[in-house]
């Protein structure tokens, strides 16, 4: 699971799931959603930029686990 931290903001782990899996309540992202998208082949320290409708978010990848 990618743990992620937006710019200025805390860390939060979430977890790469497939679409029908989705939880946003449990951090729970599709792979096929703009961060999850971002996030696929990236690796620890890579800084990911998220486009939506409200601006660009950042966010660096502080660890990844797989399970």
């Amino acid at each position: 699971h990618p743990r992620v931290r937006r710019q200025r903001q805390m860390c939060k782990e979430t977890a790469l799931v497939g679409s029908t899996e989705t939880d946003s309540l449990n951090n729970k992202i599709s792979n096929e959603s703009p961060l999850g998208r971002e996030l696929m082949g990236k690796t620890t320290g890579d800084i990911v930029v998220v486009e939506s409708s409200y601006g660009n978010a950042e966010y660096e990848i502080l660890g990844i686990t797989r399970n």
